[in-house]
């Protein structure tokens, strides 16, 4: 019987990884996302209670009790946060992540030293990395959360010798981390650790503009995954390892996608502070001294009405304005009088990946309405229209022809090649990069000044007019 309950535990254990890698195959699409999601949740279930029945776990009331206080939290939270704030939401919950993990390595060095217990040198090599990995998650994640709740300005903050402070920062913590494998039992020099690696996370991502945020909160949250796999080494829980190396590898690849999403390395975004200069050149700073042609939301109903094909292009823009429902609205208006109507999606257009995609499902957008820029490049010769709702980096034809541009090379959505375009945007501002945008100045590109939501919604009145 006492070894039946171990082996149970390890099945279990077994049967909550597997889970979660099913999980995780299905949260590569977005139809099957939700199922994907509640497999996983059903894996994090088992494996909680897999590890409450170990015979380490002593105080099942205070556990018990966590998991009703934080299950009302998660729940309530749930239900109150707009789509549109689920950026702030996933950098919130990656801090929560990297502080729990490092807690974790916290209470364990103060119980060893409380009961005088020697320290094992991979056990505290783990809870010094486990230590750096979560307090830098923790403060990088809450930092990245009051950039994009307006907080604290998006743009990058630097300072004069900002690099050489951070590598003092770090070398600083690397000698409390060599002390501390030789003396490992020095209470202040612990806590010295644990309070430069709440700063690292602070100078982390204070030069990092807001609109490399979809970068930075895939890397947090593969950091929170890493720092989750350490405490599992720390408190030598299997099931913790997994878990945690999972969410650290799939990160690290949404990482890598989102770099290449704006040909640029992870390097550039973490330590560039790109968008901290305006900056203007070649094709660009030319067209500042050029005219836009705008329309109003009548003759920007005719061009949608009497399409046959309209790809509409959602950006932050619409996000900040809220005019998901609006745009569904005006696609389904479309339908009805017979035009056809895709949404082009680019990979880091918004805050967080995927951010274009979760406001459109939270509209009930079809998903195969939805394609991705590879596929839906190649279909914007044949498109009447082009409908670009507050996207500007993304569609900007400098990537492609301007090698004096900042974001030459960076993948776009080619809605230019369509026959007619329309831009809405609330005025001539430049984006994230810093750069004029050459589509407005094009030919066949018209203008709607004005908020994404408030033109939409006219567009939507007007059409149902024709």
């Amino acid at each position: 019987m006492n070894s039946f309950i171990p082996t149970g535990i390890q099945l279990t254990y077994l049967l909550a990884a597997s889970l979660f890698i099913f999980g995780l195959k299905k949260l590569g699409s977005p139809a099957t996302a939700r199922n994907g999601n509640l497999i996983a949740a059903v894996g994090m279930l088992l494996a909680v209670v897999a590890t409450m029945l170990d015979q380490h776990v002593l105080n099942y009331e205070m556990i018990l009790l966590g998991l009703v206080i934080g299950s009302i939290i998660g729940a309530v939270v749930a239900y109150k946060v707009q789509m549109t704030e689920m950026p702030q939401m996933v950098g919130l919950l990656n801090g929560l992540g990297g502080a729990a993990s490092a807690l974790v390595a916290v209470a364990e060095f103060w119980r060893l030293l409380d009961a005088s217990q020697p320290i094992p040198l991979d056990v505290n090599i783990s809870m010094l990395l486990d230590v750096l990995i979560g307090g830098v998650t923790f403060t990088g994640s809450f930092l990245a959360f009051a950039k994009l709740q307006g907080l604290v300005s998006g743009t990058p903050i630097t300072f004069p010798l900002q690099q050489p402070v951070n590598l003092l920062l770090l070398g600083t913590y690397l000698a409390g981390s060599a002390y501390l494998i030789i003396s490992p039992d020095s209470l202040p020099v612990f806590l010295a650790v644990v309070t430069v690696s709440l700063i690292l996370g602070v100078m982390f991502v204070l030069p990092i503009g807001g609109g490399d945020m979809p970068v930075v909160i895939s890397l947090l949250n593969s950091l929170s995954g890493v720092a989750a796999s350490a405490a599992g080494f720390v408190v030598m829980n299997n099931m913790l390892i997994i878990a945690g190396a999972l969410v650290g590898a799939s990160g690290l690849i949404l990482t890598e996608i989102m770099c290449k999403a704006m040909n640029r390395s992870l390097f550039s975004v973490l330590f560039s502070a790109f968008g901290s200069v305006s900056t203007a050149s070649g094709a660009a700073a030319g067209a500042s001294n050029q005219t836009v042609r705008s329309i109003d939301p009548e003759e920007g109903a005719m061009m949608l009405g009497y399409a046959r094909s309209v790809v509409i292009v959602p950006g932050y823009g619409m996000a900040v304005a809220q005019a998901q429902h609006s745009v569904r609205e005006l696609a389904d208006q479309l339908e009805r009088m017979g035009v056809d109507v895709k949404y082009a999606i680019h990979p880091v257009a918004g805050r967080m990946p995927g951010h274009m995609n979760v406001l459109l499902a939270e509209a009930n957008v079809a998903y195969t309405q939805l394609y991705d820029m590879e596929d839906i490049n190649p279909q914007f010769e044949q498109a009447d229209v082009a409908l670009v709702i507050g996207a500007n980096d993304v569609v900007n034809p400098a990537a492609r022809s301007d090698k004096n541009s900042p974001i030459y090379g960076m993948p776009i959505l080619e809605v230019d090649r369509a026959k007619q375009t329309i831009v809405i945007k609330r005025g001539m501002s430049a984006g994230f990069a810093g750069v004029d945008n050459e589509l407005f100045y094009k030919d066949k590109t018209t203008m709607l000044f004005g908020s994404a939501k408030d033109m939409v919604a006219k567009l939507v009145s007007e059409v149902k007019q024709l």
